[in-house]
């Protein structure tokens, strides 16, 4: 993997901290991010603007058509879409553009672009465009960096694709929340595969 500067590698750090600091006090979390407080299907969330607006969740396909409009223009950031529909009560991943590269499996090292925002509004939360065209996000799938629906999303992609992916509570940050995402929030992101290593 290359070598970046110190302030690139910074934000990486702490970008993976947000990505994995799901489960808040649970004591049955753990630092892998791999288990949040899950929240029931079906119950009303009205913690919040990305938490599902007091609409029941609903069950979906995993696979769909992208959502709303989103860029398949690679060389551009593209924006998360808002959705009035009820979130879903599992992950679901839309390909936006199918790579043709190398995929992405369980135990190799990815370099991902992504865009995060709130499921019902599409306003964005965090965004590896924000910080530069060029800037990535390494990940280990299978190693628990970051949230659940964050690495089963990648799961599969292939280089040059672009996914968008609806990642409800129980795979994100749980009732708890953290930063700037509040407890049961239902999030999107749009994810494009850039890179696939040992």
């Amino acid at each position: 993997m290359p070598r970046r500067p110190v302030p690139r590698a910074l934000l990486a750090l702490t970008l993976c901290a947000l990505l994995t600091a799901c489960g808040g006090d649970d004591p049955g979390g753990s630092a892998s991010g791999t288990a949040g407080a899950p929240t029931t299907a079906g119950t009303p969330d009205t913690a919040s603007p990305g938490g599902g607006g007091g609409a029941a969740c609903e069950t979906r396909e995993p696979t769909a058509a992208p959502g709303g409009e989103v860029s398949t223009d690679l060389a551009v950031a593209p924006d998360v879409p808002p959705s009035d529909a009820p979130p879903p009560c599992d992950l679901v991943v839309s390909d936006v553009v199918v790579g043709d590269g190398a995929e992405a499996v369980a135990g190799s090292t990815v370099a991902v672009k992504y865009v995060g925002g709130f499921y019902e509004t599409g306003e964005e939360f965090d965004s590896s465009w924000s910080r530069g065209p060029e800037e990535t996000l390494p990940v280990t799938l299978g190693a628990g960096q970051v949230i659940p629906g964050f690495e089963q999303a990648i799961t599969g992609m292939r280089v040059g694709g672009r996914r968008q992916v609806t990642i409800p509570s129980d795979l994100a940050y749980g009732e708890e929340g953290v930063g700037p995402i509040p407890g049961g929030a239902t999030l999107t992101f749009v994810l494009d595969l850039v890179e696939v290593g040992a």
